[in-house]
C-alpha cells in the first residue's frame, strides 16, 4: 500500500472501547512490522493503551487537536477514525494527513476521508472487535477475523507493577475474585442484591472476595458492605487505572456487567465473566469480554421489553447468582 508506515488509530471513547480496538494494532504491526503505530485516545485511557506493546505512542486528544497541520503531516500519514469524531475528522482533513478512513455513514466523513468504509455497527451481527477492523480494508488486510482470534492479539504484555502497599491486602492461600457491581451508567447493572448473593455463596476458607469502583460509587455501595460485613476487601477508589490493572493481574476472576474492567481482565488472561442484558445492541453478541477464560451470561431471547426502562431490566436481573458462582467455582483451579 502507498500509506502505510506512520498509523493513527483514533478511539477516543470509554476504557472498554480502548480496549476492544487494542487488537487493531496487533494486527498493524504483523502487517506492517516496520510502521510507527500511534493511538489517539483520551488522557483517562491511557494506562490501557501503554499496555499495549504494538502501540509506540499514545496521542492525547488535546494536543492532537492543538498540533501544527505540518507537524501532523510528518507525524502520520494514515489516521483510522475508530470512533468517529467530527471534531478529529476535521482536524486530520486540514492537517492534510494523507490517508484518511473512516465509515461511509457519517456525513462529515464524506468530506474528510478520502477511504471510506460502507459499516453500519447497530444492526450488525458482528462483535464490537470485529467491526473494528473492516476498517482495515483500505490498508489491504480484509481478513474475517473470529472472536478467539481477537481474544488472542491484544498485546496486553507492558503491565505495571503492584505497589508495594497492595501486596499486603492478599491473604495466602486463596483464590481472588474482583466483584465490579457499578459501570457509573455505562451498562445494565446486575443489582446490589445479586452481589450480596453472590458473596454469600463463595466459601471464604477458599475464597478472598474485592469490591472495586470508583471513589464516586462508594456511597452507593454501601448498602452492599452493610449487609456482606468483613466478609469482602473494600477496594473502592483506592488506585488509579494503572494500580488497578496491576491488581487485577495479581486476581483470578472479575464480575462485572459490560464495563472496563472486564475487557482488562479478559485481556489480561484471567476468569473474566461478564453479566449482559438480551437486548441490543448492548447485548453480548456486540460486547462480550474476548479471552481464553471470558465469558458472558446473557438470557437466551431477543429482548426488547426493557429498553425504555433500563432500571428494571428483567433479562438481566433474571441471571441468578448461583449461576455466576457455579461459573466460578466450576472454573478456577482448585487449591493446591
Amino acid at each position: 500500500m502507498a500509506y502505510s508506515h506512520r498509523i493513527l488509530i483514533s478511539r477516543t471513547d470509554a476504557i472498554g472501547d480502548v480496549m476492544l480496538t487494542l487488537p487493531l494494532a496487533t494486527i498493524l504491526r504483523q502487517q506492517f512490522p516496520e510502521a510507527r503505530i500511534g493511538f489517539l485516545a483520551k488522557n483517562y485511557t491511557r494506562p490501557v493503551v501503554d499496555c499495549c506493546s504494538a502501540v509506540d505512542e499514545f496521542v492525547e486528544v488535546g494536543d492532537f487537536m492543538r498540533a501544527d497541520s505540518r507537524r501532523l503531516r510528518e507525524d502520520w500519514d494514515t489516521i483510522i477514525h475508530v470512533f468517529p469524531r467530527k471534531d478529529i475528522a476535521r482536524k486530520a482533513w486540514r492537517a492534510g494527513i494523507a490517508q484518511r478512513i473512516g465509515t461511509s455513514s457519517r456525513p462529515y466523513h464524506w468530506l474528510t476521508c478520502n477511504r471510506r468504509v460502507k459499516l453500519s455497527r447497530r444492526h450488525s451481527d458482528l462483535h464490537e472487535a470485529q467491526l473494528n477492523t473492516k476498517l482495515l480494508a483500505p490498508l489491504g488486510i480484509t481478513k474475517s477475523y473470529s472472536k478467539e482470534e481477537l481474544g488472542a492479539l491484544y498485546s496486553f504484555d507492558n503491565i505495571p507493577a503492584l505497589p508495594a502497599e497492595l501486596h499486603e491486602l492478599f491473604q495466602p492461600g486463596k483464590r481472588y475474585v474482583i466483584l465490579h457491581p457499578k459501570s457509573q451508567g455505562s451498562a445494565r447493572e446486575w443489582g446490589l442484591d445479586h452481589f450480596i448473593s453472590l458473596i454469600q455463596l463463595l466459601p471464604k476458607d477458599r475464597f478472598q472476595i474485592f469490591i472495586s469502583g470508583t471513589a464516586k460509587e462508594v456511597e452507593l455501595l454501601t448498602p452492599l458492605f452493610q449487609a456482606v460485613g468483613e466478609s469482602v476487601t473494600n477496594i473502592t477508589g483506592k488506585m488509579d487505572l494503572s494500580g488497578f490493572i496491576a491488581f487485577i493481574e495479581r486476581c483470578d476472576a472479575l464480575v462485572a456487567a459490560s464495563t472496563g474492567p472486564l475487557h482488562i481482565a479478559a485481556a489480561l488472561g484471567k476468569q473474566a465473566i461478564g453479566i449482559y442484558p438480551a437486548i441490543r445492541p448492548m447485548h453480548p453478541g456486540r460486547w462480550a469480554p474476548l479471552g481464553p477464560e471470558a465469558v458472558a451470561l446473557s438470557l437466551q431471547k431477543d429482548c426488547s421489553e426493557c429498553r425504555t426502562n433500563p432500571q428494571a431490566c428483567a433479562c438481566i436481573i433474571s441471571i441468578s447468582s448461583m449461576e455466576v458462582a457455579a461459573k466460578i467455582l466450576g472454573d478456577l483451579p482448585s487449591l493446591s
